[in-house]
């Protein structure tokens, strides 16, 4: 496959037209509009940058990684031990549900597109992600970047309709935000199994109180 083919399968893989129901998850992002955390576009960048590195840098990319590997070597034994890792680090019923959604949401999509099954009954979102990934031949490291793009763009249309922000401010944000994806995806390739982790409590705690918000505009 040419590098321009990889491209455009990759964009299409980041693409918010991709029908995984991404765009009706905030992440906690909401709930933390609704305890005043975030409430403008400076405290919604912190918010996002600090999610992003303290949570998706370190549990999400990492294991989005390994799955690649797995998947090219063709070892269903660590896709299934990595899927596994990453539902498990879910911290909420509503995160959780998130990514087991959009995996079988992409699943049943990549299937569609003729390639091959995803022999998992509960799949994760990055599992079926990587395994889109290996299919298409797509470099891993780019492919990295682009699910954090794809990730911190969703967060900031989030935060224009939430706090809201103006799209200008979102713009502002992804340009800053934005030019870190690379260096995390480095700092992401280079952890060991033991480095992985998710300690991300203010997360946690809002997106559990998201589940009982009184008025919602996303599904977690």
């Amino acid at each position: 496959m040419s590098s321009a083919a990889q491209l455009t399968k990759l964009l299409q893989l980041a693409s918010p037209a991709l029908p995984v129901g991404a765009y009706s998850y905030s992440q906690g992002l909401e709930a933390a509009v609704e305890a005043k955390i975030i409430f403008d576009a400076v405290s919604a960048q912190r918010w996002i940058e600090d999610v992003l590195v303290f949570s998706v840098m370190r549990m999400e990319a990492p294991v989005l990684l390994r799955l690649c590997v797995a998947w090219r070597a063709n070892d269903l034994e660590a896709v299934k031990r990595w899927n596994e890792l990453f539902l498990a680090s879910r911290e909420t019923a509503e995160l959780r549900a998130e990514t087991a959604q959009m995996g079988y949401s992409l699943k049943r999509l990549t299937r569609e597109l003729c390639l091959s099954e995803i022999p998992l009954t509960e799949v994760a979102f990055p599992t079926a992600y990587a395994h889109a990934v290996v299919q298409w031949n797509i470099d891993a490291q780019s492919a990295l970047v682009a699910y954090l793009w794809s990730w911190l763009e969703n967060q900031v249309v989030a935060a224009l309709k939430a706090v809201p922000l103006g799209q200008t401010d979102g713009q502002k944000i992804l340009l800053a935000l934005g030019a870190q994806l690379e260096s995390l995806a480095a700092e992401a390739a280079a952890m060991n199994d033991d480095d992985l982790g998710n300690f991300a409590p203010g997360l946690a705690l809002l997106s559990s109180t998201h589940e009982t918000q009184y008025s919602r505009l996303f599904r977690s």
